[in-house]
């Protein structure tokens, strides 16, 4: 049993000082429910000299990460510094000394992550990650301890802010993309390069993360089928009310007789549905177990609060299983190759917008295309034509077909004279 335990970190930026600050103020709080003292060995940083919101103890603050790794004393290391970088050098040093690792580093977890749990297990430390994913929202921790019992069939979730609130802008205020961008940066739910929230990379790192959990193998963000928000435009939003629908960036994994498809990309949601409501910066992910069916967990999944509890929730689990005297649990489960499949093999239905040029017998040359592919036509819509261009807007929505035959089909209609340009193609998600 211990009665002090010691707690390092690395990295403490806008997230990290709210982590260290908590930690310092709740400390009684936190030894009455684990039964033992949490000591703050060292918090490493590149610039010691820059100025912090928190007072930290003298002697804690060092610009050395090997005080971190080299000191016995240190039971806890909670990486703060992001990517696969120096972070993940850290991490692996830091587990192989058998150090327990909390983490809250989806590009590091999503990439390394069976490597990182062998390491784990080899060293007997726990790895802990559940701010990896979804900020504040408990996911992690379902799919680790909740619901192992079942067969977990499907995840469906939004968990980017960034792009639920520019996607929450053009639909609600009729904003553009880059209207909709500017604001989300000039209220900081944005970064300068925002690169990776809106070309979908950081979704596809989390439901990377939590498909490997549920279906028990080995998915790389690589093999993600990845789509960003970029070519959205107003009156997508405008169709997509009309028909019943939202449109919503949505990272998918749903595992079959054939494989795993892991999946993200923006898509037509019934208006009816739980994830089709979640506005704004918030998050969301649904997860369909054979035996619980189908949960749904909301709430913030991003800034340095929401962040702080998934962090330090792991840190005092691991802290209660070390104040009791036993090994904290450290095999977040068994992981393995599996095949993982591509959106060929999807079947679902589809909304096509395109520029047409405005003559009689063009949307019968699209059904013709269409047809012969294999994809029939469910609905159409077609707006003012553009009388100084000679151009048509249609909008159509497709009954369910194979996405290979959706591609071929695009292909041949973008070849046609008559055809401008295949603005938009979005997959419809069916209600759950």
């Amino acid at each position: 049993m211990a009665n002090e335990i010691g707690i390092s970190f690395l990295g403490m930026g806008n997230v990290g000082e709210k982590v260290v600050g908590t930690l310092l103020e709740r400390a009684e709080t936190f030894h009455k429910q684990i039964g033992a003292s949490l000591l703050l060995r060292h918090v490493a940083v590149k610039d010691p000299t820059r100025a912090r919101s928190v007072d930290l103890p003298e002697g804690v603050l060092t610009g050395d990460a090997s005080e971190v790794l080299n000191d016995p004393s240190v039971d806890i290391v909670v990486e703060l510094i992001g990517g696969d970088g120096d972070a993940g050098d850290y991490v692996r040093q830091a587990l192989t000394a058998g150090k327990h690792v909390v983490s809250a580093n989806k590009e590091l977890i999503a990439k390394a992550g069976p490597e990182l749990f062998d390491l784990a297990r080899q060293n007997q430390a726990a790895l802990r990650f559940e701010a990896s994913v979804g900020g504040g929202i408990p996911v992690i921790s379902p799919l680790l301890r909740d619901l192992p019992a079942n067969h977990i069939v499907a995840i469906r979730a939004i968990i980017n802010g960034t792009t639920n609130f520019i996607l929450t802008n053009m639909a609600q205020q009729g904003d553009s993309f880059e209207e909709a961008l500017a604001q989300a940066q000039e209220l900081g739910y944005a970064e300068p390069d925002p690169t990776n929230d809106v070309d979908g990379h950081d979704a596809a790192f989390k439901i990377a993360i939590m498909a490997g959990l549920a279906f028990g193998v080995s998915v790389s963000p690589e093999t993600v089928a990845t789509e960003g928000i970029r070519s959205l435009a107003p009156q997508d939003f405008l169709y997509a009310r009309e028909l019943g629908y939202v449109i919503k960036l949505l990272a998918i994994a749903e595992r079959n007789e054939a494989g795993v498809l892991v999946r993200v990309h923006p898509a037509l949601l019934p208006e009816s549905e739980p994830l089709a409501r979640v506005d704004g910066v918030q998050n969301a992910a649904q997860i369909k177990g054979d035996l619980a069916g189908t949960l749904t967990f909301q709430g913030a999944g991003a800034g340095a609060s929401p962040t702080t509890s998934a962090v330090l929730a792991d840190v005092l689990e691991i802290a209660r299983s070390l104040a009791a005297g036993t090994q904290p649990t450290w095999d977040p489960g068994v992981w393995r190759n599996g095949e993982t499949l591509g959106l060929g093999a999807l079947e679902t239905r589809y909304y096509l917008r395109m520029t047409v040029l405005d003559q009689p017998g063009v949307l019968a040359q699209i059904a013709k295309v269409l047809g012969e592919a294999g994809v029939s036509i469910a609905a159409v819509d077609q707006r003012e034509a553009d009388h100084e261009r000679g151009t048509a807007e249609l909008a159509l929505m497709t009954h369910r077909a194979r996405e290979l035959a959706v591609t071929d089909a695009l292909s041949t209609l973008r070849s046609l004279p008559e055809v401008h340009a295949v603005d938009t193609m979005l997959r419809v998600e069916a209600a759950t």
